[in-house]
């Protein structure tokens, strides 16, 4: 009786499986961008944001980078958010040079707001009406990252969902963290594109100030330290306001933690977002993470329950399933500029498992106490 079980548990996991990758992240893998006018002319000005925490190296690795954009109309606004290092003597020697940089400075902000605080005050004092966000610990893939960004608005689209990806370094964690970035990438892009739009990193967004206004800003979850990317864009993306950009240029790079401890702080932070998601797609990505889950805990226990009979079976759907996520990937994965990781997939795909029970804590819990 148990066997059976395990075996319909089993089988009926990668179906679900199957439709995920054959009906939902085919649309990244496949994905043409359209042809768009826009570039031919000039486009309205942006407003970039930046919050910054004693972020004095970042800034005065990557701000120059960000300032020597490409586009014809923008300005710069970084909030030095109650930082205790040499940040508002770094934004003033730039403004030297640069003046459209502009500095919001916060002292004694409200206990217990965090950055969402800090960002609603940027967006508050910015002059235009399309935002651009990122951090302080981001360079721009290009000088024209702007003008890649803006190519995809136009009257009727309010935000787009662009890519934050990793810096290549040596050692497992590196990979692990580029290949969770990209997992990552791939669910949001592809549920984009399917006009299910359901979240967007802050290291790479764009969204109208109206849009933002409208939406009440983040007074929603102004109680939650993280969200201030996904959750926003959960409750305001639908299908006809959302695109997505992901030409190389409009790319922003950042390092990955170097330590599994800081990175497991800064996922936990992350994480405990999804359960204020909207119900629909809470249930679609719960479907997707539960039955990802049982495909592999179902076979493994068929292989102990009955491993001369089911051998032949698990080995087969195993290499049908796997195929196919390498196929996607290997498209996906070349998008996204990182097409050494596919080597990695199958490894990183099982391990996945051990992803799902160290954080699932977390998603219960919800322990997080600030953002920097």
């Amino acid at each position: 009786m148990l066997y059976q079980i395990t075996l319909i548990i089993f089988l009926i996991a990668f179906a679900i499986q199957m439709i995920y990758w054959l009906f939902l992240f085919s649309k990244l893998a496949f994905y043409k961008k359209k042809k768009d006018n826009f570039q031919k002319k000039e486009g309205p000005s942006v407003s970039i944001i930046i919050c910054a925490r004693n972020e004095e190296k970042n800034l005065q690795a990557n701000l120059d980078r960000i300032l020597n954009q490409n586009y014809h109309s923008f300005e710069v606004i970084v909030v030095n958010d109650e930082s205790s290092d040499s940040t508002d003597n770094i934004l003033l020697n730039f403004n030297i040079k640069y003046p459209i940089l502009r500095s919001v400075s916060l002292k004694n902000k409200p206990k217990g707001s965090g950055k969402k605080f800090a960002l609603a005050q940027g967006i508050e004092a910015a002059k235009h009406q399309v935002l651009l966000l990122t951090d302080a610990d981001c360079v721009p893939n290009s000088n024209n990252w702007i003008t890649e960004m803006m190519n995809h608005l136009d009257d009727q689209t309010e935000i787009i969902l662009g890519y934050g990806p990793h810096t290549t370094a040596k050692g497992i964690l590196n990979k692990w963290i580029r290949y969770e970035t990209l997992n990552t990438a791939t669910h949001y892009f592809s549920f984009a594109l399917a006009g299910i739009p359901y979240m967007g990193v802050g290291r790479n967004l764009m969204y109208k100030k109206e849009l933002f206004r409208k939406a009440g800003g983040f007074n929603d979850h102004a109680h939650l330290l993280s969200g201030d990317d996904d959750l926003f864009i959960n409750k305001v993306a639908t299908s006809k306001n959302t695109r997505i950009a992901l030409t190389p240029e409009s790319f922003m790079y950042s390092d990955g933690k170097q330590s599994w401890k800081e990175y497991y702080r800064q996922k936990a932070r992350h994480l405990t977002t999804g359960k204020h998601y909207t119900m629909k797609h809470q249930i679609l990505l719960g479907m997707y993470t539960l039955s990802h889950f049982l495909y592999y805990i179902g076979g493994i226990a068929l292989l102990i329950l009955n491993f001369s009979t089911i051998f032949v079976v698990v080995v087969l759907i195993y290499l049908v399933r796997m195929s196919i996520i390498i196929l996607w990937y290997r498209a996906i994965f070349k998008k996204l500029q990182d097409s050494r990781l596919l080597y990695w997939v199958p490894l990183f795909d099982f391990g996945t498992l051990l992803y799902y029970l160290i954080f699932s804590p977390v998603l219960m819990t919800g322990n997080t106490n600030r953002w920097k």
